[in-house]
C-alpha cells in the first residue's frame, strides 16, 4: 500500500507526507517513461536552507518530491498539518529501496558526486548487495562551478551511459541546485541523497537505529564531526524549533513562493 497525503508547508518549504513505497514507485515510473523527476530528502538543515534563501526555496518548491528525511521534519508535518505520518523517508534508506527496485526492473543507475574513491567503494558495495543492479556509470564532483559547455558535457555523459535513474551526492544545498539545473538536460529522475554515498560506501558510520528513531541522529553526527557541524546543528536546529513554534501558534506565516533564480549557479 502506497501513501501520499500531499505537500505541506513547513516554514515555507513544501514537504511531501508520503512513504517509501510511493517515493520508489514514483521514481521508477518516471525512469520507465524517461522523463525528468526531481527528488530530495530534507532534514532540518535542508529545510532551513530554503527558509533563509528565497531563491533556494523557489528551487525546492519546484521539486516533484521533497521527502521528510529527518525525524524533526516528520514531526513538523504531524504537528502543523496532522498528517499522522508514522515514518520518515530517509535519504540513505530511500537509496537502497530505489536500487533494489531498479535491480528487479533492470533499470541502470548512475552516481554523480563526492570523490572517486567514495564512488568506487559505493558502487562495489551496492553491486554486492544487489547483484542484479546495473550500474551505468559514475562521476566525481568537480567541486567548482562549471561553464555551460561543461554542463552539457556532464549531462551528455550521463545520457549516453544509458542510466535510467541518477543519484546525486554533493551535499546540501549544492546537490539540490544540481538537480534543479540538470534535470531537464539529463531527462531522467535525479535524487539528491546527500550522506548516502559516504554511508553506503562504508566511510561514515550511521547513527544506531534507536537514535535515528528518536531524532538524535544529529547528535551522533555532531559527536563525530564537532568542528564542522556544531554551527549547523546547534544554531540551525534551535532556529528551526523557534520558527516551528511560531508557525504552529499562528504568529508567523511562511510563504512558499520564493524568488525565481535569475542565473544558474553551475556547481558540479
Amino acid at each position: 500500500m502506497m501513501l501520499h497525503k500531499g505537500k505541506f508547508n513547513v516554514l515555507g518549504v513544501s514537504v511531501d507526507a508520503l512513504d517509501y513505497a510511493y517515493a520508489v514507485d514514483s521514481v521508477l515510473a518516471a525512469a520507465k517513461e524517461s522523463r525528468p523527476f526531481k527528488v530530495t530528502a530534507l532534514a532540518v538543515h535542508g529545510v532551513m536552507t530554503g527558509v533563509m534563501d528565497p531563491v533556494h526555496r523557489w528551487r525546492l518548491n519546484g521539486f516533484d518530491l521533497v521527502t521528510p528525511d529527518g525525524q524533526p521534519v516528520r514531526w513538523a508535518l504531524n504537528l502543523l498539518h496532522r498528517t499522522k505520518l508514522a515514518k520518515r523517508v530517509y535519504g540513505p534508506d530511500l537509496t537502497l529501496h530505489v536500487c533494489e527496485a531498479a535491480a528487479k526492473d533492470g533499470i541502470p543507475v548512475y552516481f554523480y558526486g563526492s570523490r572517486s574513491e567514495v564512488l568506487e567503494a559505493l558502487t562495489s558495495r551496492l553491486q554486492a548487495k544487489f547483484p542484479e543492479l546495473k550500474i551505468a556509470g559514475s562521476a566525481p564532483s568537480q567541486f567548482r562551478q562549471v561553464s555551460s559547455d561543461e554542463k552539457e558535457q556532464i549531462a551528455q555523459k550521463i545520457r549516453e551511459s544509458g542510466a535510467g535513474i541518477v543519484f546525486v551526492g554533493l551535499g546540501c544545498p549544492r546537490q539540490e541546485v544540481f538537480v534543479h539545473e540538470f534535470a531537464e538536460a539529463i531527462g531522467k529522475p535525479l535524487l539528491a541523497v546527500g550522506a548516502a554515498f559516504d554511508f553506503h560506501a562504508g566511510l561514515k558510520q550511521q547513527a544506531p537505529r534507536w537514535m535515528q528513531d528518536r531524532g538524535l541522529e544529529w547528535f551522533f553526527r555532531l559527536m563525530q564531526e564537532p568542528g564542522r557541524l556544531w554551527r549547523r546543528y546547534l544554531g540551525l536546529n534551535s532556529y528551526f524549533l523557534i520558527l516551528l513554534f511560531l508557525q504552529t501558534i499562528g504568529l508567523r506565516r511562511f510563504s512558499d513562493g520564493g524568488s525565481k533564480p535569475v542565473a544558474q549557479v553551475g556547481y558540479a
